[in-house]
């Protein structure tokens, strides 16, 4: 029987979990699990799971992960990203009025419906949240990296990462093929 392949993808708020995580999909023929899908499927799951160090030793419990990604973006990055990120609430399709505006400002590309700006993508509750993630996310990594399946990745450009993680991942399905593969983005 063929060995699912595990990832996890880690990264503050706006970093570029979802996109990243789409491309890996795209390029290897995999699925990909993230807490949105698990909230608008109606399955308690906390939003960026494993996101405490009690959840990753769970998740170590239950799934062994074969490889995990840790996105390091600058706060001005993350901050222009949010501050420019609207969402379709019902499908949680998102924008970035910089990089990728809807066709109709202030309304979704597929049903016409309005888009919102989440009251923690503003700037102002920004600093918060991102002292939250890292005071929580420390531990996860320090476990991670000791168990050598972290490897992480820093820039402001998502195309510039990238070729990075797709070398990587690569790299990784070569050496333990299987079958059926997921990753999970946190």
């Amino acid at each position: 029987m063929a060995k699912l392949f595990r990832a996890a993808i880690m990264g503050p708020p706006g970093s570029g979990k979802g996109t990243i995580s789409k491309r890996i999909a795209q390029s290897f023929g995999l699925q990909y699990l993230s807490s949105g899908h698990f909230l608008r499927e109606g399955t308690t799951v906390d939003p960026g799971f494993p996101r405490t160090l009690a959840q990753a030793q769970a998740l170590n419990n239950l799934y062994q992960l074969d490889l995990v990604i840790s996105l390091n973006i600058p706060y001005e990055t993350l901050r222009e990203r949010l501050s420019n990120r609207w969402i379709h609430p019902a499908s949680g399709r998102v924008y970035n009025m910089s990089f990728n505006p809807p066709r109709v400002q202030g309304k979704d590309d597929i049903t016409g419906e309005l888009l919102i700006q989440h009251d923690d993508d503003k700037p102002e509750a920004l600093m918060a949240r991102l002292r939250h993630y890292k005071e929580v996310a420390k531990p996860v990594i320090d476990l991670y990296k000791s168990q050598g399946v972290l490897h992480s990745f820093s820039g402001t450009d998502t195309d510039k990462i990238w070729p990075y993680i797709n070398t990587l991942f690569s790299t990784k399905m070569h050496t333990q093929p299987s079958e059926d593969c997921q990753t999970q983005t946190p």
